[in-house]
């Protein structure tokens, strides 16, 4: 029964994953302009080559197996864009070359790595290598995330350039991903918990910024500028006697 249930939900992460970059995609195409998107997060989370080897070499579900394959197709989309549109506009070629690293990257890592990580998982219970592919995958995946921090900061908390819904679907696949780990009593993984963990800690961490930014500078924007408008009327008025007043004075 738990069996079933963790590939309910992890089907259902996956399909979030399978979208999640989506929105992102074509805002960046329909705005031609990929500012507050920072380049680090999408080159970040391409590189996390190592998050495949870890899952294709335990004996995971096979949606789990899937999911960071397509949620690495869809980086290596949003992460051309960064490059090509504004504000970085790299050349083409300089593009092109950079992805193709990345694909024989991934593909050379898949195919040199999966084979001996199973079997001395597997056959022998030897857990440590994919220990070492599961911290490099956090790590890659959480530094990933900070970077629009540095944004956020630029701009009193609020989100510009990375696309809500995107980040709404990656934290419900996140959300799903771990339920169907925590369901699965017969394999319990925690590095996979650790890593689901930590993409939803920092997505609400930004979910919260811009919900802090828009309180203060939209919800409260009416009594704020009602104040500024009167300071202004105020000091056009204190302007307007001095100078009647220097008037008087020379008649």
């Amino acid at each position: 029964m738990s069996s079933a249930t963790a590939n309910v939900l992890a089907t259902i992460g996956t399909v979030c994953w399978c979208v999640q970059l989506i929105p992102q995609i074509i805002s960046n195409y329909r705005k031609k302009n990929t500012t507050g998107l920072p380049e680090s997060m999408a080159l970040l989370w391409c590189i996390c080559a190592p998050f495949f080897v870890y899952f294709l070499s335990e004996d995971s579900t096979i949606p789990i197996i899937l999911q960071p394959h397509l949620f690495g197709a869809l980086c290596l989309v949003v992460y051309i864009q960064v490059m090509y549109y504004p504000p970085v506009s790299r050349p083409r070629k300089q593009i092109i070359l950079r992805a193709g690293l990345f694909l024989i990257f991934w593909l050379a890592l898949e195919i040199s790595s999966v084979i001996p990580l199973r079997n001395i998982y597997l056959k022998h219970g030897i857990q440590w290598p994919l220990l070492i592919y599961g911290v490099l995958a956090s790590v890659l995946l959480a530094f990933g995330l900070v970077p629009p921090y540095f944004e956020l900061a630029k701009r009193k908390g609020r989100v510009v350039g990375i696309n809500l819904l995107f980040l709404a679907t990656d934290l419900s696949g996140a959300v799903f991903s771990l339920a169907s780990l925590a369901v699965d009593t017969t394999n319990f993984d925690i590095m996979g918990c650790i890593i689901y963990c930590i993409c939803a800690s920092l997505e609400v961490g930004i979910f919260l910024s811009h919900f802090i930014w828009y309180c203060r500078f939209k919800l409260f924007r009416y009594d704020n500028t009602k104040e500024d408008v009167e300071d202004k009327d105020n000091t056009d008025k204190t302007s307007s006697d001095i100078r009647r007043d220097e008037v008087e004075l020379e008649n």
